[in-house]
């Protein structure tokens, strides 16, 4: 585990298996955004120590989408925590069937072509990351608006990864948590820097770069991405760079 405190203000990066999931505290009531994988659980307790938190203190587990390097120990919080999972309304199906998930190209021809991401797969392996349990209720959350939870994330509509995929904007912590909308290290290339994900893993990659309005338009200094480092060049220089990076 490795746990990047303020990573942008109040919200904490941690990172599991090539993977980012993050505490958002506000005034000592959290918000957990994603779920890692499923050793994120000892993650989370880790973590929580660390900040001098506790379990207690969680008052909602939210999405930004429901593939299974992001859904980890959603179920386990939610039936011994007692926490809500929220999550958009077109990724229902997802939280219940997590392997399966739209893609545009087939996983085997990046693991015989990018040798890169061996480690990640690698990693996501060990972590048992490929069976997370099914989440046996949810929460659904539209495509607009801010959601009851601490932080007060405003939803960004942002589907082409998949269906229900949204990003999260904390306008007066200058952040967005883009989820996989934009990452800054893609598990299936091992390519570093702002793109999207390849279309390993990506619904419809055309509408997944389109859709990168809604986040540069957030002017956020702070882009918190599912994979990768944090971006502080700005989201709008994040999207760009996605953008010219282009479907892979």
């Amino acid at each position: 585990m490795t746990l990047e405190r303020d990573a942008a203000p109040g919200i904490h990066r941690v990172e599991d298996a090539y993977t980012n999931w993050y505490i958002v505290d506000e005034d000592g009531a959290l918000t957990i955004v994603d779920a890692g994988v499923p050793s994120s659980w000892d993650s989370l307790h880790a973590a929580l120590g660390e900040l001098g938190r506790r379990t207690l203190d969680i008052r909602a587990l939210v999405l930004t989408h429901a593939h299974f390097d992001h859904l980890g120990f959603a179920e386990r919080a939610r039936r011994e925590l007692e926490l809500t999972v929220w999550v958009h309304e077109n990724d229902v199906p997802l939280t219940r069937h997590p392997l399966q998930y739209a893609h545009e190209r087939a996983r085997s021809r990046y693991l015989l072509t990018k040798p890169r991401a061996l480690p990640i797969v690698a990693a996501l392996t060990r972590h048992r990351a490929w069976f997370p349990d099914p989440v046996r209720e949810v929460r659904r959350y539209g495509d607009n608006g801010a959601l009851d939870v601490p932080g007060s994330p405003r939803v960004l509509f942002t589907p082409g990864h998949t269906l229900g995929h949204c990003a999260l904007h904390f306008p007066e912590r200058d952040a967005v948590i883009a989820g996989d909308a934009v990452v800054t290290l893609d598990p299936y290339t091992g390519g570093r820097g702002p793109q999207i994900v390849a279309g390993a893993a990506t619904a419809d990659s055309r509408r997944a770069l389109a859709v990168l309005d809604a986040v540069a338009a957030t002017g956020a200094t702070t882009v918190l991405t599912g994979h990768g480092p944090a971006w502080r060049q700005g989201a709008a220089s994040a999207v760009a760079l996605a953008r010219e990076r282009g479907p892979h």
